[in-house]
């Protein structure tokens, strides 16, 4: 039977006793760099996925100038770069800085904001989350206490087609058809309207603050409390003046990520090959589009790309397929696929992710991106996992293909060797 492979815990508190953080986030961010075999590593936060023409093109030239010339996206939908030498800190972060990339170094790396990527863009969901993205975003380097917020702690706004609410946040807006907004914080959840979504997020963050200081065990995320000190969520959205009606917490909304293609009538969705872009890629994906926005799915949503309507619309590109323009002439996604980008949900490396493996994580027991690439194509997400930590892995239901050694590994659970890797994740895919 498959199931989710969730990462090795850390040890378990025992019963009712809350997990003691006895030191500081160690987060990676863009200022403060994280050593790793390949050389020093930046995760860059961009809320709700989002870089300008000019963001991508700077994000590129630190790539190529700084650090192996390849740029990471991460499950939340955030940037990363390698190979980072030990002394560039000053000169990534003038970079980053002069295309407003930090826009508060005190905040770099509470900026965890993920929002449905194809928001205002293809008639589905209720609101177009996107545009709370950034006035969350606002809101938070403009409050000084939201600076102590972990690394780790992660909003996730869901414009109601389901596709980000499962992904684990701490404070999740997702919005109604009806105008409402659904605040989901743990065990708890409140209506309120649209206008007030994004202060009652940070009424929320703020409220998490006052519990991690009262409780005193220096909690990343609102589940490491104690249960004595669970937040006075009605009370902090009281307080900042927000109506919001408790209501029974309803199952989360459920949709699989788009799939490889056009989104709506201006904008593309490709997936990046094991979750890395080439500086060459990410410039084709900007070459034309008003905006990128990269996913927690390790994609990119080019928006106002042009041709997207011409772009073929099934995976079937043989005699007889049905398209819309690919047969007469070249279309935007034909020539994202010729960068090496994954246009289409049935090609090569869909759905396939791993983690930095060797040579550049000490911790890894294989070269598992080499391995990963022979991945075949299947309906469920696969993982490739150096090491017992799983880093990366995805969200909800996924293959998991851990090393146990140089030529072993477990694919969900069962042993196997090296040499019969590429059939048994096609088993488990299906």
């Amino acid at each position: 039977m498959l199931a989710a492979m969730p990462p090795t815990p850390p040890p378990t508190p025992e019963p009712g006793e809350a997990r003691i953080r006895d030191r500081g986030d160690a987060c990676p961010g863009a200022l403060r760099l994280h050593p790793a075999d390949d050389g020093r590593l930046a995760r860059l936060r961009l809320p709700a996925g989002r870089l300008t023409g000019r963001q991508a093109e700077v994000l590129a030239r630190a790539a190529e100038t700084l650090g192996d010339g390849r740029i990471s996206i991460t499950s939340r939908g955030n940037a990363e770069l390698r190979g980072l030498g030990e002394d560039c800190g000053a000169e990534l972060a003038e970079l980053l800085a002069g295309a407003g990339l930090l826009p508060s170094p005190t905040h770099e790396r509470v900026r965890n904001i993920v929002a449905s990527p194809g928001a205002g863009l293809d008639g589905l969901g209720g609101a177009d989350v996107q545009l709370w993205a950034r006035e969350l975003d606002a809101a938070l380097c403009a409050e000084p206490r939201a600076a102590s917020l972990s690394g780790r702690f992660l909003f996730l706004l869901d414009d109601g087609r389901g596709d980000v609410a499962g992904l684990g946040g701490d404070v999740s807006l997702i919005a109604g058809q009806d105008g409402s907004v659904l605040l989901r914080l743990g065990s708890r959840a409140f209506r309120l309207t649209a206008d007030d979504a994004v202060r009652a997020a940070l009424a929320a963050a703020l409220a998490f603050l006052d519990a991690t200081e009262a409780a005193g065990n220096g909690a990343w995320r609102p589940h490491e409390l104690p249960d004595e000190h669970v937040p006075d969520w009605a009370g902090a959205l009281a307080r900042a003046g927000i109506t919001a009606e408790p209501v029974p917490v309803p199952p989360l909304p459920v949709s699989r990520p788009p799939a490889p293609g056009p989104l709506g009538e201006r904008a593309l969705h490709v997936l990046a090959p094991l979750g890395r872009l080439t500086a060459a890629q990410l410039r084709a994906l900007a070459d034309g589009a008003g905006e990128l926005r990269l996913t927690p799915w390790r994609g990119v949503v080019a928006v106002g790309a042009a041709d997207a309507g011409a772009a073929t619309t099934g995976a079937d590109t043989g005699p007889g397929a049905t398209t819309t323009g690919a047969d007469t002439g070249p279309g935007r996604l034909a020539d994202l696929a010729s960068h090496g980008l994954i246009t289409r949900p049935d090609a090569p490396g869909a759905g396939v992710t791993a983690c930095t493996g060797r040579p550049g994580c000490a911790k890894s027991l294989a070269d598992v991106r080499a391995d990963a690439l022979a991945a075949p194509p299947g309906p469920l997400p696969v993982h490739f996992s150096g090491c017992a930590r799983r880093c990366g892995h995805p969200y909800g239901a996924w293959i998991g293909v851990l090393a146990t050694g140089d030529d072993s590994y477990l694919v969900d659970g069962v042993p196997t060797p090296r040499t019969s890797l590429t059939a048994a994740v096609a088993a488990a895919r299906g």
